[in-house]
């Protein structure tokens, strides 16, 4: 890889790129950071999390690794769990039910738009279930979700915004992600980090941010 981005005849005209609230190690990011985001937001006692963090427990994301510390965390993870379950993982602060820009997964999801001439669909938002389907092992899908983003699907397949963003219409509708795709995830503790210096070497700019109320990648593990 590091050859590669070096070599001469390289010639993706790539100028920088941006990571919004990236999983970039698993020491860190996801489970093992979740504790400080619930006890920051005020979702679970502080003597809880004290009982957590002093006993040294410790959560992989996705049984990454064994659970570390004592045989009774595994009750206090759940605990952790059980008072934050009905929570909008993406928003923290956002309600879950029909209301704040999230849509009922019953209303139409398939829209429509005119790209050319020619009618094209495009899928209204996403699910968690649908935008993360890694999150399975994290979190129960069992209840119904509410759909989010659909109104920015449809504000970025209207005609005046592709012309405005100078879309060609040889370019698909826009989707939230590209559910076409078989995705698979391999993981290693250090997630995405390990491209970063690559990259920053070549003289790639390079921005993370975080949304500082998304409980899925959250800000304490991005820290």
């Amino acid at each position: 890889m590091q050859a590669k981005f070096k070599s001469a005849k390289l010639t993706i005209n790539l100028k920088g790129y941006l990571v919004g609230n990236g999983a970039t190690n698993w020491d860190f990011d996801v489970s093992p950071s979740f504790p400080t985001i619930a006890r920051d937001f005020n979702l679970i006692p502080t003597s809880l999390y004290h009982n957590y963090t002093h006993s040294n427990c410790k959560v992989w994301f996705n049984n990454f690794k064994p659970m570390e510390g004592p045989p009774y965390c595994g009750d206090l993870w759940e605990q952790i769990n059980k008072l934050t379950e009905n929570l909008n993982w993406y928003d923290l602060y956002r309600p879950v039910y029909n209301a704040g820009g999230l849509t009922d997964q019953s209303e139409e999801r398939i829209g429509k738009t005119v790209i050319g001439g020619v009618e094209r669909e495009y899928k209204r938002g996403y699910t968690v279930a649908e935008y993360t389907p890694w999150l399975k092992d994290f979190m129960k899908f069992d209840k119904p979700q509410p759909v989010m983003g659909d109104a920015v699907s449809d504000y970025f397949n209207q005609a005046d915004v592709r012309l405005a963003l100078h879309i060609e219409d040889v370019i698909q509708p826009w989707e939230m992600c590209n559910g076409n795709a078989n995705w698979t995830y391999a993981y290693s503790r250090e997630a995405s980090q390990w491209i970063y210096p690559i990259l920053k070497a070549a003289g790639i700019r390079q921005i993370f941010y975080s949304g500082d109320t998304d409980g899925a990648v959250g800000l304490a593990g991005s820290r």
